[in-house]
């Protein structure tokens, strides 16, 4: 059984500002450090072989805090896993947009990949790793919306309109049936935290 993990990189000052990051290189905050941290925590002590991350700063600092606590996995970048690039759009919030290009921004040319071309590139990256790792457990750090839709593709009865949170974890496993839902969106490891930021509140 061939298992494989899709992680979400720590939240970052853009996340927060709602701008789009698209493949502009943006680190984590000092909250997406903690967040990559426990979830580095977290994975430690589940069996993972190997960890593949987008080359952008966010995912990169991610797994590389899950490759610290793991010791011995091997952490490969790889720029099929970077974000839907997102043109001349990228870096702003909707009000910017709107006030830019109007309304109806979405439906204007301003050079955003295509949702077929992020899913093209994010499927040759799926089965070329599926089939070298086969057996393995393997882990993806990479982006929310790359992650949402390749989950989508593999899974197509997850909802469309699911928000993948900030280093949360969803796992799919091959089967006699294809691929199958093992976990989606989890954040198990950020929930002592916020615990205790409601306690200290």
């Amino acid at each position: 059984m061939t298992k494989i993990g899709f992680v979400r990189h720590g939240t970052t000052l853009w996340n927060k500002q709602g701008r789009l990051q698209g493949n502009s290189d943006v680190p984590l905050d000092e909250q997406g450090l903690r967040e990559a941290e426990q979830a580095a925590a977290r994975l430690a002590t589940e069996n993972w072989d190997v960890i593949y991350a987008s080359d952008l700063t966010r995912a990169k600092q991610t797994a590389e805090a899950v490759a610290r606590a793991m010791g011995e996995v091997e952490l490969h970048l790889d720029k099929r896993l970077r974000e839907r690039y997102c043109g001349q759009i990228e870096g702003m919030t909707e009000e910017e947009r709107i006030a830019t290009w109007g309304p109806d921004w979405r439906s204007l040319d301003l050079g955003v990949e295509t949702k077929e071309s992020m899913i093209e590139r994010g499927i040759s990256f799926f089965e070329e790793v599926a089939a070298k790792h086969e057996g393995e457990n393997i882990l993806m750090v990479s982006h929310g919306a790359f992650l949402k839709q390749l989950l989508i593709y593999y899974i197509p009865e997850i909802d469309s309109q699911i928000s993948l949170a900030n280093t949360s974890v969803s796992c799919i496993v091959s089967g006699e049936n294809g691929w199958q839902l093992e976990l989606l969106n989890c954040t198990k490891h950020l929930e002592h935290s916020k615990h205790l930021e409601q306690v200290q509140k």
